[in-house]
């Protein structure tokens, strides 16, 4: 039996990181993976729903090219090469993934992990603390693996000091819904081969908002159905009503209050139809398709956690924060199986805190009130910190700046000037409580937000802080100094 001081079941972002840092720190390290290496945000999530929603705006942008004295002509779309573009970025990635874990020495099984025993005599007399029967499998294209087990293959055992799980999570189910094609989850909507004329998106978060977008953008007829009061529920209350304006001038149809009659849903071959209830009455929706985005659900079952001192409360593995370790001593988790910020950047962050505590370093456990949130639909999304309902929630008197992009240049070069940004800062001390952004590329500057904010900063600080000119970032500084009335552009 192979022992190693890390077992790390999921090679996702939390699980390839956590085996990165393992083999930095000279530990001799394993990695199980029942599919393919990058997880569900490399296969099933960031990279590919990204890929598609950047076609999709290059697309939106061609079609307006006359607003910038460029006259296009004969536009039509390729889905079958928008499709062939995200899944050769997405193979591009995983040849990277695979490079990094030969380059750090991480021995990588393919198969799916089974915790046998965390206290058996085998375990003990090997000087481990676990055993784990690896049901070795063959990666084949895109079919997932061929598991070992049912063609009759014996499992190889590896045994562990200290096990990380990182199991990920799964897209949540609606009890009652029909097994149909036209009844999809995001993970089968990456798979589409034609754009629907028209789906019905159930759940308005970041994964149903972003659809909407992309296929908006694509050309479909889009409806979104949300049981919330408003779409994004868990952003800042500006944002998600800027958002709500900003998809009812694109012709998305937002129906917020909507309470899915799931026993009603019906799908065959002339498309969806479903029933929701909103404002007490019940309305008749039909559509091509529909897309479920409800949320994830964590994978805790299947891999025998059960055999192990962890525990399971309210769908997730219970962990220290700090540390990551479960009630298991030995056994540690991050990424989604825990819950709470379901994101990538997190997984990586946890993965990296759990392999510094199994090693007695000194931890850096991500701070939820630090870590930057996106949503990549069009226009974007980003935010860190207090929205300004929970600020004034906690206690705390705030005050507001808010700027809008149509007074920065460099977004009226764009030709993208719809949004603001939106900062909330305690009135007594100006300490950065949160920052809101809806505009274009916001994603890729709301770092400068949750970098103020790990360092405590105040809005002065950030405000008087240059910054280039012409860029889109600009509008930081005049939001920061509009929460002093200070701002200098309006």
């Amino acid at each position: 039996m192979e022992l190693y001081d890390i077992v790390i079941l999921g090679g996702g972002p939390g699980g390839y990181i956590a085996a990165i840092r393992a083999a930095q720190l000279g530990k001799r390290t394993a990695l199980v993976e029942k599919e393919k290496l990058g997880g569900t945000c490399l296969h099933k999530g960031c990279i590919p729903s990204k890929t598609l929603l950047r076609s999709a705006e290059l697309f939106e942008t061609m079609k307006r090219s006359g607003s910038f004295g460029i006259r296009a002509e004969g536009l039509s779309l390729d889905f079958g090469g928008v499709q062939s573009r995200k899944d050769s970025i997405v193979e591009q990635l995983e040849k990277g993934v695979q490079f990094l874990m030969k380059k750090n020495a991480i021995d990588v099984y393919s198969g799916t992990g089974h915790i046998v025993d965390g206290t058996g005599r085998e375990a003990a007399e090997a000087g481990c603390n676990g055993v784990i029967n690896v049901t070795r499998g063959t990666i084949q294209g895109n079919d997932g693996v061929d598991i070992a087990g049912d063609t009759g293959e014996e499992a190889i055992r590896i045994g562990y000091r200290d096990l990380i799980v990182a199991t990920g999570s799964r897209p949540r189910r609606i009890a009652g819904l029909p097994s149909h094609e036209r009844v999809m989850s995001s993970d089968e909507a990456l798979a589409m081969t034609d754009v629907p004329a028209s789906i019905v998106i159930v759940g308005g978060g970041v994964i149903g908002v972003e659809w909407a977008s992309m296929l908006s953008d694509f050309g479909a007829q889009v409806t979104i159905v949300e049981a919330a009061e408003r779409i994004v529920p868990t952003e800042d209350a500006d944002i998600s009503r800027e958002l709500s304006r900003l998809f009812a001038k694109r012709k998305i149809k937002v129906l917020t209050g909507a309470k899915l009659l799931a026993e009603s849903v019906a799908a065959g071959e002339a498309g969806v139809t479903l029933e929701i209830e909103r404002g007490g009455k019940v309305d008749r929706l039909a559509a091509e398709r529909m897309l479920v985005s409800v949320g994830r659900a964590a994978n805790v079952e299947g891999f025998g956690l059960e055999r192990t001192a962890a525990k399971v409360e309210r769908g997730v593995i219970a962990v220290d924060p700090a540390s990551m370790r479960t009630a298991d001593p030995h056994v540690y988790a991050i990424g989604d199986v825990i819950g709470g910020l379901q994101l990538a950047h997190v997984a990586s962050h946890e993965g990296v805190a759990a392999v510094e505590a199994i090693c007695g370093l000194e931890t850096h456990a991500p701070d939820p009130a630090s870590v930057p949130k996106c949503v990549y639909s069009r226009p974007e999304l980003a935010s860190v910190g207090l929205t300004e309902q929970a600020a004034v929630d906690s206690g705390r008197e705030v005050k507001v700046g808010k700027f809008s992009f149509k007074a920065i240049g460099k977004a009226l070069v764009f030709g993208e000037s719809d949004g603001f940004v939106k900062v909330v800062a305690d009135a007594a001390n100006g300490a950065v409580l949160g920052v809101h952004m809806i505009g274009p590329h916001v994603t890729d500057f709301i770092g400068e937000a949750a970098l103020a904010q790990l360092l405590e900063a105040t809005s002065m600080q950030v405000g008087r802080m240059i910054h280039p000119h012409p860029t889109l970032s600009e509008i930081i500084g005049e939001a920061m100094l509009g929460a002093d009335k200070l701002a200098l552009g309006m």
